[in-house]
């Protein structure tokens, strides 16, 4: 249960009750219900002389029903000050709101009444300090444990060190060692001053049957009264039969005073004039804004009319009473309608507090399946109850089950916040598990030279790490900077052989281009055979250059198209040339160190596929003309297709002499590595 003091003093504070106050106060009043017999059987006498005299002393008599319910919460009040005559001091400390306070923000309140006010002043401050406290360390507690156990702990092994528990139980346990002393302390004054008042009773009746001057008489009583006054507090218990005691003989004396009609005159006059004044002083507390202060002095001014002024004449008793109770009354009927209002703006309260714990049983019902909508809900909870404990006090009656509800729904979001953070973290193991695995296989192929498959595998690695979600936050930086550093390393390599490549291929295509010129400027002899060796010498400088960038490979059939021209000048046909510039390559072949093998390997196969590609299009290109119905030679589309059959025939037989030229030249370098075996 929760409570809210932004409106306690005028509701619970207005009357101190005396069952509020602490089990020490009321042990101490236990401890001190001894009196001498002669002062009970005073009181006694004093309530049967009262029966019989009531209508003698109006000022007794109250009428309405209303006024005297205020007045026994007066009288009971009176009596608790007459226990602790500091005890009105606790109206003037302001009850905080507690409840809308963080726990550091209790401590430092609790911290700062106990360091800076009476002990006896902030009984009630502490108790809703310690209340609000414990609701919300409970809170707090019940919620750690949760996420303990949604983390995978064991209920058994929970166990949480709170800084500021600690800190709160220090100070709470310096005001119970301060309170302890103040009761101990005023349970002896509370002793002595019993003593000191029944001294004084004893003093008052001594008075009525002494034999002096009535003037030395009269100045004693006066003395007596003077006493009284200052004579402190005394136990609770015991206040009302003690003052009646003397009040009955201050009623006695004023009769053994009717022999001294002129002294007697003149204290009631004297009284009348005060109680005149204390009954204007009422009246105005009808204007006074805050009901607090007004009941207050109300209380002080009961208090006064009853212990420091005598009665007055039988004439003006029930007038000045009558006036002085009808002011009481004013008061009390504004508390009334003050209360009444009160109640409204608690229900009203009330329906605040139950529209918020709705939209807090909404969200805890449809909690978000993302981390970061999750989040905006939780930052939606926090704002939910920070309104929940501003809206205000509610009913008593609804306070328990209101705060009971409230935490019932905060708890409900909580858990199904930490079910899904627990799942969360089973799908971040499965991602961590995935994601190491491509890392493991990032690490493996960041030194390879097999650029083309490596490149195409790393891409996918890339690829297949993006469509992984979340992992666990302690290893996701660790993770991703192992992945980013082998990654790099494999395209900056492979970058830097770029960038070699082009290089190399920017310097091929000024080479070639400056042997296209010269072979442009290249004038025949008129030898064939000399000519052909020249063109040879073009065909195996060009081949030596290498690649070109790929945006200039046209270069490859410029040169090809001058060479086929020069042949053609020395009636040379294309089949020759062909393998006349095919002979240069075989050449490079043959003069290879590394690799050697693999690459004539490799050369054979494209031959092969070349030779297969060239009998299915002249075999598919003959099945065409099955199909022409006029298949003469004055069709054009007989001639294209024939033209283009005779083509590829030439083209077979170009590239079938390419691979015999191959083995022959394959042939040749087992025998001499052979020979060279042997030797």
């Amino acid at each position: 249960m929760m409570t809210e003091d932004k409106d306690h003093e005028l509701q619970n504070d207005a009357i101190e009750e005396s069952n509020s106050e602490t089990t020490e106060t009321n042990d101490v009043s236990e401890k001190t219900t001894e009196i001498q017999s002669s002062a009970s059987e005073d009181a006694k006498e004093n309530v049967e002389e009262e029966k019989t005299e009531s209508s003698e002393d109006t000022s007794d008599v109250i009428k309405d029903s209303e006024t005297e319910a205020v007045l026994e919460e007066i009288e009971e009040s009176n009596a608790e000050d007459a226990e602790d005559k500091d005890n009105h001091q606790r109206h003037h400390i302001p009850i905080l709101d507690y409840h809308s306070m963080s726990m550091e923000n209790l401590v430092g309140e609790l911290q700062r009444l106990v360091r800076n006010e009476k002990v006896q002043a902030i009984k009630k401050h502490v108790d809703g300090i310690k209340y609000e406290f414990d609701l919300k360390f409970q809170e707090f507690i019940e919620h750690k444990k949760e996420d303990f156990i949604a983390s995978g702990g064991n209920e058994i092994d929970f166990s949480y060190n709170s800084v500021t528990k600690r800190q709160f139980n220090e100070v709470y346990g310096d005001y119970r060692e301060k309170r302890n002393h103040y009761y101990k302390e005023l349970e002896k004054n509370l002793k002595d001053n019993l003593k000191k008042r029944l001294e004084l009773i004893d003093g008052l009746k001594g008075l009525v049957n002494v034999e002096e001057d009535i003037n030395t008489t009269y100045k004693n009583f006066k003395d007596i009264q003077e006493q009284w006054r200052n004579a402190g507090p005394i136990p609770r218990t015991q206040y009302n039969d003690v003052w009646r005691t003397y009040h009955h003989h201050i009623e006695r004396f004023y009769d053994f005073l009717h022999i001294n009609r002129e002294l007697r005159d003149l204290d009631f006059k004297h009284n009348l004039e005060e109680k005149q004044k204390i009954a204007a002083r009422a009246e105005a507390l009808a204007d006074e804004p805050d009901l607090n202060k007004a009941f207050r002095e109300l209380q002080s001014l009961h208090k006064i009319w009853k212990e420091e002024i005598g009665p007055v004449g039988k004439e003006h008793r029930e007038e000045i009473w009558e006036r002085f109770s009808n002011a009481t009354k004013v008061l009390h009927e504004k508390r009334q309608d003050y209360y009444k209002n009160l109640d409204k703006k608690y229900e009203e309260n009330l329906v605040k507090k139950n529209q918020i714990i709705e939209s807090i049983q909404e969200l805890s019902n449809n909690v978000a399946t993302n981390h970061k909508m999750l989040q905006q809900q939780i930052r939606t909870l926090e704002d939910l109850r920070e309104q929940f404990f501003n809206a205000g006090k509610v009913p008593q009656k609804s306070n328990e089950k209101t705060w009971a509800v409230f935490k019932e729904a905060v708890r409900s979001f909580n858990r199904n916040k930490n079910a899904f953070y627990k799942n969360l973290k089973k799908e971040q193991q499965i991602n961590l598990d995935k994601k190491r695995e491509l890392l493991n296989l990032a690490v493996s192929l960041k030194d390879s030279e097999e650029w083309d498959t490596t490149t195409s595998e790393m891409k996918r690695i890339q690829s297949d790490w993006k469509k992984i979600g979340h992992v666990p936050r302690k290893y996701s930086d660790k993770i991703w900077k192992e992945f980013k550093a082998a990654c790099n390393h494999y395209f900056d390599r492979l970058h830097a052989l770029k960038n070699k490549a082009n290089a190399e291929e920017e310097a091929n295509l000024k080479l070639k281009n400056d042997c296209i010129e010269r072979l442009k400027a290249f004038q025949l002899t008129g030898v064939a055979k000399d000519d052909v060796e020249t063109l040879k010498k073009f065909i195996s400088e060009w081949k030596n250059y290498g690649r070109v960038p790929y945006n200039k490979k046209h270069i490859n059939q410029k040169f090809n198209k001058i060479i086929d021209a020069l042949f053609n000048k020395l009636n040379i046909d294309k089949q020759e040339s062909e393998l006349l510039k095919y002979g240069n390559k075989i050449q490079q072949l043959s003069n290879r160190n590394d690799n050697q093998e693999r690459a004539i390997s490799n050369e054979r196969a494209f031959i092969r596929k070349k030779i297969d590609e060239s009998k299915n299009e002249i075999r598919q290109l003959e099945n065409n003309l099955l199909f022409f119905s006029d298949a003469s030679e004055s069709n054009p589309l007989v001639l294209d297709v024939k033209k283009r059959v005779n083509k590829h025939k030439e083209s077979l037989e170009t590239w079938k002499a390419k691979l015999k030229k191959l083995n022959i030249m394959q042939n040749t370098i087992g025998k001499e590595n052979a020979s060279s075996e042997e030797e």
